[in-house]
């Protein structure tokens, strides 16, 4: 097997992908056999069919995967799918009577790849760039649908000499380029979004255009120099403005948001203030140039304007790396001009709520730093916990950015991979979660030099619980906005916070605070928001939020049905986001048969539990404060819905016998009163009277208490002391 350079990094490799960034790249399979193909790889392949249990696709000429139901990211009726349509899957494995599994890629174009190689047993090496001596009988449909590196390695004809088919001259010598032409003569770069470096004209063709174009611009440019001393450089343009200056060399100066090495040039995502654009710089075919810029980087562009299929592109003649004040220029240009682009069109609360008007300004500044992460090409993750809240403020986001995000990026695949929501474990956001991210964030970075993406936690990350999440997060400059309608401590490390009880109010309902942010974030989705903060309650719906609901088509049994709905689909597959499902119960259920069902299935399991936990809650008084306890571990069923806070509220709505009940859950107690207490001050005091306990409190003066097991017995007891004397 032959010796080759990676495209991607550069390194030795075998062939021309290294063992790190073979999934960066897409295959074209040239075998004839299931055993040929290359288990965790990507391919370009042909859908060949359709089936309940999934998609069958054609990866090859004589080989056919299956697609199942289960890798697909929504149901299989949903993908803009038809038969003989190109897509692109990863192989997951190969069984040992021929059959195929495929796994879903979120790239769903040759664009949204490093670049494009060819997988063909017969050859030395499993990783061959793509042919340059195709059939000439090819149709142009099909040369169009395949990147063709041959534009990139054909030289450029000279005046006395022809360029035979083997790219030699006369036949015979290899063509030297002349020191007046341009090293990328023979380049032409991505047509399409979905062709990142094919074209219909054959690779001579564009070579000879390209060189006459050249040499015409370089018998006028002398024609001028006869006149006079100095020419006119060329004029600089922003990337909006591009339309007007077609066929004209320009220079634009932005930052590049992504650069990825095809089969040919490399390809530099050009961003400023008005749009973004693709740069193609030629080295030569499959090798990186100006391999010390990338994203992030400030950079002076000089190139021709080209359109390709209604797409506008710039061919590259220079690139220059900015720093210092030129850089520093560029930049404050970009963000004055972004940050008043990215300013919410309203900013008009959702409904009237003195809480929540008391952090209206810093609903304003999480809004724009939503809207202005989506203009910047910067991913949002949307994290919360798995509660009812958390879900209604979490999907609120969501549903105000996926408009955006599509009006924004032409990737097909944009609104799954510019807003990502990850449910949370618990109430906080901790160093697990965190480390979780980053390790996704620098991978990300690394292998498709993405930016860093925005955070914005959702019922969590407003307690010290959260710190050193967050820290690290700070560390690699990651983004994030904390919002959260529980008791906030004087945390650091977010750069927005928008938290009513940090200004002084009273706590809010998580999941009306996030709708609340959701209609400033997008104005045009406010009429599909009207109903979630009151599916967030599930007591004491205030009336603002009531009248809101009652101008929808939701009755006040139906809105409660969601709710329930959210709080069973919210505990199963707690760790994924389940997009449509939640979708489909919040806005795509017509006639609530799906609402309907999956509440039923709520009360049933929720009155199972209750019945089996209500006969073995204990009573005591203690100075005139009633309490129950449950022991948890032992009157429940473990693993079962509903969770225990779930169950432990249900159980203090519907039992009116104590003041207090108290949820003993190992080396976890929960406390719910009907008068506020502060769970944290309890903690201190017991804490005080049994040092050895271990006894920590978890989240807020809301949250709970956690100690060493064998101290149980005795932390119950001195934290009904505690609790007697704090209501008393």
């Amino acid at each position: 097997m032959q010796m080759g350079t990676c495209i991607v990094c550069g390194s030795s490799s075998d062939g021309h992908i290294c063992a790190t960034h073979e999934e960066d790249v897409v295959f074209d399979f040239r075998g004839n056999s299931p055993n040929q193909l290359t288990p965790g790889r990507f391919y370009r392949g042909t859908v060949d069919g359709f089936a309940e249990f999934g998609v069958f696709v054609d990866v090859g000429d004589s080989v056919t995967g299956l697609l199942h139901r289960s890798e697909i990211p929504g149901r299989v009726e949903s993908l803009d799918w038809d038969a003989g349509d190109e897509v692109f899957v990863q192989v997951t494995d190969v069984h040992d009577n021929g059959n195929v599994d495929l796994g879903w890629s979120i790239r769903e174009s040759l664009r949204d790849f490093r670049g494009e190689l060819v997988e063909d047993p017969s050859r030395d090496s499993d990783a061959e760039l793509p042919d340059d001596d195709e059939d000439d009988s090819d149709t142009t449909e099909q040369s169009d649908a395949t990147e063709d590196s041959s534009e990139a390695a054909e030289p450029a004809q000279t005046d006395d000499e022809s360029v035979d088919d083997s790219g030699t001259a006369d036949g015979g010598t290899p063509v030297e380029e002349s020191e007046d032409e341009p090293d990328d003569a023979g380049f032409e770069f991505a047509d399409s979004e979905d062709d990142a470096g094919a074209d219909d004209q054959s690779a001579t063709e564009a070579a000879t255009e390209h060189v006459e174009a050249a040499r015409s611009a370089e018998s006028e440019s002398a024609e001028a120099d006869d006149g006079e001393d100095e020419t006119d450089e060329s004029a600089t343009v922003k990337v909006g403005d591009l339309d007007d200056h077609v066929d004209e060399t320009v220079t634009v100066e932005a930052e590049i948001a992504s650069a990825r090495q095809t089969s040919g040039p490399t390809v530099f995502e050009l961003a400023d203030e008005t749009g973004v654009v693709d740069a193609a710089a030629f080295e030569e075919a499959g090798v990186r140039a100006y391999p010390g810029t990338g994203a992030g980087d400030v950079v002076r562009l000089e190139g021709t304007v080209e359109r390709r299929r209604g797409e506008l592109q710039v061919e590259t003649e220079d690139l220059t790396e900015l720093d210092g004040e030129d850089a520093d220029a560029v930049r404050q240009r970009m963000d004055d001009a972004l940050d008043e682009r990215a300013a919410p069109e309203t900013t008009d609360l959702l409904a009237d709520d003195d809480a929540v008007e008391a952090v209206h300004d810093d609903i304003v500044d999480a809004a724009t730093a939503i809207r202005r992460a989506v203009i910047d090409a910067r991913p949002v993750i949307v994290r919360h916990p798995t509660t009812v809240e958390g879900y209604v403020a979490g999907t609120a986001v969501e549903r105000a950015l996926l408009p955006l995000i599509r009006d924004e990026h032409a990737r097909e695949d944009a609104e799954y991979h510019y807003v990502d929501r990850r449910p949370l474990d618990d109430a906080f956001y901790t160093i697990d979660d965190a480390t979780g991210d980053v390790t996704s964030m620098l991978e990300a970075a690394e292998r498709h030099d993405e930016k860093h993406p925005l955070f914005v936690l959702v019922g969590a990350g407003s307690t010290t619980e959260s710190t050193d999440a967050l820290d690290l997060l700070n560390i690699y400059d990651a983004d994030t906005v904390v919002v959260d309608g529980g008791y906030a401590d004087d945390a650091a490390g977010m750069d927005v916070l928008v938290s009513p009880t940090a200004a002084g109010e009273d706590p809010v309902n998580t999941g009306a605070l996030g709708a609340q942010l959701a209609a400033v974030v997008n104005g045009d989705v406010r009429e599909d928001l009207q109903h979630l903060p009151a599916v967030a309650y599930w007591q004491d719906l205030p009336d603002a939020y009531a009248e809101l609901a009652d101008d929808t088509d939701y009755d006040r049994e139906t809105l409660g049905q969601l709710r329930d709905a959210i709080a069973l689909e919210a505990f199963y597959q707690s760790y994924e986001d389940k997009r449509e499902l939640i979708s489909d119960l919040l806005w795509g259920d017509a006639d609530h048969e799906l609402v309907d069902h999956v509440a039923t299935q709520f009360r049933e399991r929720l009155d199972t539990e209750l019945s089996t936990a209500e006969p073995h809650l204990s009573v005591r008084g203690e100075n005139g404060v009633a309490f129950e306890t449950l022991d948890v571990a032992a009157y429940t069923h473990k693993y079962d819905f509903p969770p225990v806070d779930l169950l432990l509220d249900a159980l203090h709505r519907r039992d009116d016998r104590a003041d207090v009940l108290l949820g003993v859950h190992e080396d976890e107690l929960r406390v719910r009163s009907d008068d506020p207490v502060d769970v944290r001050a309890v903690a201190d005091a017991v804490a005080d009277e049994l040092p050895d306990a271990g006894v920590t409190p978890r989240g807020a003066r809301d949250g709970r208490i956690e100690f060493l097991s064998g101290e149980r017995d005795a932390v119950v007891d001195a934290a009904v002391d505690a609790l007697a004397d704090q209501l008393a």
